[in-house]
This record gives structure tokens, sequence and C-alpha cells, in this order.
């Protein structure tokens, strides 16, 4: 019995794909990482505008402190911390875990990604592969023979052309 479980495990096919390999070479994965560098960017630098004013607000408050009633510096502290308050809100609204970024990487990524899992689980079970890895990430492959890399596969399944002598 345990002479035929190892020849059965022996007789499994095996093989293993770089998602970052594939999705590097697929335009619409480009597009999509560009608009989200894009937002991020843009998202950015409104964050940093703001945090930009609330430190003119502070040094100006600074300056006038000197010469004003307790009432009223109060009243520009609560201003300012309230400002700091609203930049760090929007700083984790569109930075934070479930932030906008996230949600539009959702948006624009996963389909994407969803396709390339679709394919590569049609193509295994087409050529029947017992296991399908992905070299990319946090699973370390020490070795692995070239002949059983499938992403030129899965890529022209994906209707992409690779020329592999170009570097991005």
């Amino acid at each position: 019995m345990v002479l035929s479980s190892c020849l059965f495990s022996f007789g499994q096919k095996y093989a293993y794909i770089n998602s970052e390999y594939i999705l590097s070479n697929m335009s619409e994965y480009k597009e999509a990482q560009a608009e989200l560098n894009r937002l991020a960017v843009l998202w950015q630098k409104e964050i940093e505008a703001k945090f930009s004013a609330i430190d003119s607000m502070y040094k100006r408050y600074q300056v006038e402190s000197i010469t004003m009633p307790e009432q009223i510096k109060i009243s520009r502290e609560e201003a300012i911390i309230a400002e700091e308050k609203a930049a760090k809100d929007l700083q984790k609204k569109r930075f934070g875990q479930d932030g906008d970024l996230f949600k539009k990487r959702e948006e624009l990524v996963k389909p994407i990604q969803d396709r390339v899992i679709s394919t590569v689980n049609d193509y295994a079970k087409e050529k029947g592969y017992a296991f399908v890895f992905d070299a990319a990430g946090d699973m370390t492959i020490i070795y692995a023979d070239p002949k059983w890399d499938i992403n030129s596969q899965i890529l022209q399944k994906l209707g992409v052309s690779v020329n592999d002598d170009l570097d991005d």
C-alpha cells in the first residue's frame, strides 16, 4: 500500500508560474498600476497640502499668541487640532486599510488577477497538473526545473504576446 501511494505521487504532474511576471506582461495590469500610482500621487499631494496649511496655521499662531487673549488662544489651538485630526482622518481614508487606494486596487487589479487564476486553473485541468505553484511572493522554491514553467502558456492563453528579449 505504501509502495502504491509512493508510485501514485511520482505520477502526479507539477508546474509553477510567477504571477508577478505574468501580470507585468499584461498591458491591462500595467494600465491599472499606472492609474493607482496616479491616484496615490494625487492623494498624497492633497494630504501634504493639508499638513502644510496646518503647519502655517501653527507658525502664525505661535507668532500671534504672545498678544492674544486667552480665549482666542484656546479657540485657535482647538482649530489647529481639529485641522490636524481632519488631515490624519483623510490620510487614513485614502491610504489606510480598506481605504480608497485599497478599494481602487480591488476594483482595478482583482478582476485581472481573477482572470489569471481562472486561466491557470483551466490550463492545469487541461494538462492534468496535480499542483501549480506560484514562485512569486511568500512561497520559496529553491529549485524549479524550467520544463515545468508554464508562464508562457498562461500568457498565451490570456492572449498576451511577450518578447523576452526586451527588458521593461
